[in-house]
């Protein structure tokens, strides 16, 4: 890390690609283009699962429903940072395009094929398989594109409406899905999914990316990275991230790109151990719960809800904001707050209770969320958008998944509660990291030109 770091954190106006002119991201029909397909292909995803699952129940019997799940988690898991690479070495868009095409071929065959026979499990089980490999090209992809197709003084308004729309994706998937699985069954479901993957392809093929500018390839940020990694390469620009070089190499690259990074390494890190203590409490720990407070299943939901309403609430406002000053320090303040919200939700006695602190924690996370994704994304080079954003999903598919066992085994010996409190406790801890990284503290967003 060079002397000079904490000034490049501040001044992170400089474009990371060949930003586009600063329009509003309301106003820009490019941009409300791709917002609609990612909304598509987020509903298509939510209606997909849920016709599998449903699929795999009737073809299998319900034992079998965790099998066909868990083929399209691995692969997803293992090709997740492999992604990146892909991602970087292409290009964001034409990776997006090329999924959501085989993902559509996909599942619009196989509705062809429960619609005109009755196959095995081979069938779903290839599916999730396929599909799982496809995912895992796709999340990558999708997450580097916002920093390529607005200006960067738009980027947190871009990212907050992201945000909503994956929690749109969430809300609207199922109904649709239920809808679709009582008037036809799972093929109908798979059409429905398959139809809205092939909507978001149309949508994404008119949507375009400025290129690349290797003079103004590189955030300060960046710079100070790779000056302090000692790499003679600073004025290269990294797309198409080394062509040439093998997968694994471009792979060990971005690792130590992110680890190098004053500001995204510290966000990166911080980021990754949080999920890793809030996640087995908000999957795990809060059905255990409300066994243990003898709560009905309507009021888990309920809790839930609440967390995902003040979530969305708190992204919807970022979007519409635009701006949010000293973001580097909040984005640290708000994670510890969340942290300890998600941890005391272990200690109410009462779904009331529980859904108010809940809420509380939904509202902070969602401030926290937005600002950490808009700094790292602000302060990664172009060529490493793919990388990076594998790293992160990469922790949700991959690593936090390993946790849930740990987490009921915890619930099962010690109660609930301390799976909460332990968990938060672990993401508090988590959000100390960036404080340990002066960067972090002065980063603020990019401004509007």
């Amino acid at each position: 890390m060079t002397p000079d770091a904490p000034q490049h954190a501040k001044t992170s106006d400089r474009p990371t690609a060949a930003a586009p002119p600063g329009k509003a991201v309301h106003r820009d029909a490019n941009v409300l283009r791709w917002l609609s397909a990612y909304a598509a292909s987020m509903v298509g995803d939510s209606v997909y699962f849920l016709a599998l699952g449903w699929a795999a129940a009737q073809i299998g019997g319900p034992a079998q429903v965790g099998v066909v799940m868990a083929v399209g988690a691995i692969p997803r898991a293992l090709l997740m940072l492999g992604g990146g690479v892909v991602a970087d070495r292409f290009g964001p868009r034409k990776v997006v395009i090329g999924s959501d095409t085989v993902r559509s071929v996909l599942i619009l065959a196989v509705a062809a094929v429960l619609w005109l026979s009755a196959p095995g499990l081979w069938v779903l089980v290839a599916l999730a398989l396929l599909f799982g490999v496809v995912d895992a090209l796709f999340m990558p992809a999708v997450g580097a594109l916002p920093a390529r197709i607005t200006a960067r003084g738009e980027l947190m308004r871009l990212l907050g409406f992201k945000a909503f729309v994956d929690r749109f994706g969430r809300l609207a998937g199922p109904p649709l899905a239920g809808f679709a699985l009582g008037a036809g069954g799972p093929e109908a479901a798979f059409a429905a999914a398959g139809v809205l993957f092939a909507l978001s392809l149309v949508l994404l093929i008119t949507v375009r990316i400025p290129g690349v500018r290797p003079d103004s390839a590189r955030s300060d940020g960046a710079r100070s990275a790779r000056a302090g990694s000692g790499d003679a390469r600073s004025d290269e620009a990294p797309s198409p991230s080394g062509r040439g070089g093998s997968v694994l190499r471009e792979l060990r690259d971005g690792l130590r790109y992110v680890r190098r990074h004053p500001v995204v390494g510290p966000l990166v890190v911080s980021g990754c151990i949080s999920q890793v203590g809030i996640s087995p409490p908000l999957t795990v720990g809060i059905v255990v719960l409300g066994e243990e407070r003898g709560w009905s299943p309507a009021g888990v939901g309920f809790v839930l809800g609440a967390m995902a309403f003040g979530a969305g609430v708190s992204t919807l406002g970022l979007a519409v904001a635009g701006r949010f000053p000293r973001a580097g320090l909040w984005a640290t303040v708000t994670l510890l707050v969340a942290s300890a919200a998600i941890g005391a939700i272990g200690l109410m006695p009462t779904v009331a209770a529980a859904a108010a602190v809940a809420l509380t924690a939904g509202l902070v996370s969602g401030l926290c969320g937005g600002l950490s994704s808009t700094l790292i994304q602000a302060n990664t080079e172009s060529g490493y958008l793919g990388r990076v954003s594998s790293v992160m999903a990469f922790t949700a598919v991959g690593v936090t998944p390993l946790f849930f066992p740990v987490g009921g085994w915890a619930a099962g010996n010690w109660g609930a509660a301390s799976v909460f409190v332990v968990g938060g406790a672990v993401s508090m801890a988590a959000s100390l990291l960036p404080l340990f990284a002066r960067e972090v503290w002065h980063a603020e967003l990019p401004h509007k030109r």
